[in-house]
């Protein structure tokens, strides 16, 4: 691909491919295989891409916000600020069927490129906002400990939302009589939840760039200790192992998929997406992206 961190990708119906990478760009590639196509070039750090119902699409920007390209290739800001305050991490999203758009901003206090004091701090900054297609932005959840992943249950009744700092995976109801609450859907996840999605039969595809880390648990309750970790320099802190990790959760929440790459030649799994009988990954450090087949 000529670069590096297809951190999302998501497939169309006729099989492309799109992803962004690290120096900006945003890419699409070809079902069979073959060069990828450039489209444009955010200026920043595209993080989660959605189609949108126009035919073009919504880009999670970290550095940049809520973006959209159109069919025509032309990028526009949807949203960048909330309240008058720009946001720090835009990171994952999921359109419904009217056009709104769920997404998450992680942190209010750290950027991507200072991820790891995000999870040290633990102080739990991240929000889940609901931007309608009149324009009009909601704060749906706040409080989020590296708010990351969003997906949508088929029939939108309700969403899904990673919690990558707590293990865990939140649920959001939408409609109905539960309309507004919220709760968790499953914890102690055995890595850090990333990008999610929804796949055939209502599956749930949970990427984990990485499993748990035994030292950042055991800091978890230590808020000095944590603090004084943040202070070392990167090479001290604890690390991200490489290995390739998704998990295909059902509606109950209960694990039915468990695809794992202990050797590391997939590693920092931060998107899963399924089309047809694969399953595609994207990744935030390597530079392809990876396609599992599945049975």
């Amino acid at each position: 691909m000529g670069g590096a961190g297809p951190e999302d990708v998501v497939v169309d119906p006729d099989g492309h491919v799109y992803t962004g990478l690290e120096d900006g760009r945003l890419l699409r590639l070809p079902p069979d295989g073959g060069e990828p196509e450039p489209l444009a070039d955010t200026g920043g750090r595209p993080l989660g891409l959605e189609l949108h119902p126009d035919g073009g699409l919504v880009v999670c920007d970290a550095d940049k916000g809520l973006l959209h390209l159109a069919p025509d290739g032309g990028l526009e800001t949807l949203v960048d600020r909330f309240e008058g305050e720009p946001f720090k991490f835009t990171n994952n999203a999921a359109v419904a069927a009217d056009g709104t758009v769920y997404f998450t901003d992680t942190s209010r206090r750290f950027g991507i490129t200072r991820y790891k004091l995000d999870l040290l701090e633990h102080s739990g900054t991240g929000r889940l906002f609901a931007l309608r297609p009149d324009g009009a932005l909601d704060l749906l959840l706040d409080g989020l400990q590296f708010a990351n992943g969003v997906t949508l249950e088929p029939e939108e009744r309700y969403l899904l939302v990673a919690e990558t700092g707590a293990y865990r995976i939140r649920r959001l109801w939408l409609h109905g009589d539960r309309a507004g609450r919220d709760e968790i859907f499953v914890d102690s996840l055995p890595g850090f939840p990333d990008n999610l999605s929804t796949g055939d039969h209502g599956i749930f595809w949970v990427a984990l760039p990485s499993p748990r880390d035994r030292v950042l648990d055991a800091l978890l309750p230590l808020p000095l200790a944590r603090h004084l970790v943040a202070r070392l320099p990167d090479r001290f802190q604890p690390q991200p192992k490489r290995h390739g990790f998704v998990l295909g959760l059902d509606a109950a929440g209960k694990v039915v998929h468990n695809l794992q790459d202990p050797s590391g030649r997939v590693a920092m799994t931060t998107g899963a997406r399924q089309h047809g009988g694969r399953l595609y990954l994207g990744s935030l450090s390597e530079p392809t992206v990876a396609v599992c087949e599945l049975d």
